[in-house]
């Protein structure tokens, strides 16, 4: 299964023809920075508002600042789906995101211990880091035999099966 190959729907199954057209979506848009913010937001926004129960002993971990953890978990979440559908606010999004993970540490139990706090950190830093791939021209996509020079004389290394003289 070569990846560049042309997908057609009457050769492969349609799992495949899933998983390319995935892969080119995938492709031009930063997906894992996208992914990562998303799933930085979710232990923000979930940890506040949980309930550990231990037998008949239950543990709430909720804080005062509840509202502020699932303020910056929505957020999160919010700017990692936008990361998928629009790829020019990349810079505004990674920006947001590792200010939003950052102020989670003080507001949201260490950052949704630490979990939600290193994976928004590392979308945000994904998502400055993404730049936008340039599609290559017909002429850049030369065959490098083509490159050599045409004429070879007794001075250049072509001479001679490669051999060059030093004199």
């Amino acid at each position: 299964m070569n990846p560049q190959a042309p997908v057609r729907a009457a050769d492969d199954s349609w799992l495949t023809v899933v998983y390319y057209r995935f892969r080119a979506w995938r492709g031009v848009r930063p997906f894992w920075a996208g992914l990562f913010t998303l799933i930085g937001g979710i232990p923000i926004a979930y940890f506040p508002y949980a309930d550990l129960r231990l037998g008949n002993i239950t543990i709430a971990m909720a804080t005062t600042a509840g509202a502020g953890s699932l303020i910056i978990g929505v957020l999160l979440m919010t700017l990692g789906v936008a990361l998928w559908f629009q790829q020019g606010i990349r810079v505004f999004a990674g920006v947001a995101s590792i200010l939003l993970a950052l102020v989670s540490l003080p507001v949201s139990n260490l950052g949704g211990f630490f979990l939600g706090f290193l994976f928004s950190l590392i979308g945000g830093a994904l998502a400055l880091s993404w730049a936008p791939g340039k599609p290559q021209d017909a002429q850049e996509l030369q065959d490098p035999r083509d490159t050599e020079t045409v004429y070879a004389t007794e001075k250049t290394a072509h001479a001679d099966g490669g051999r060059n003289s030093a004199g």
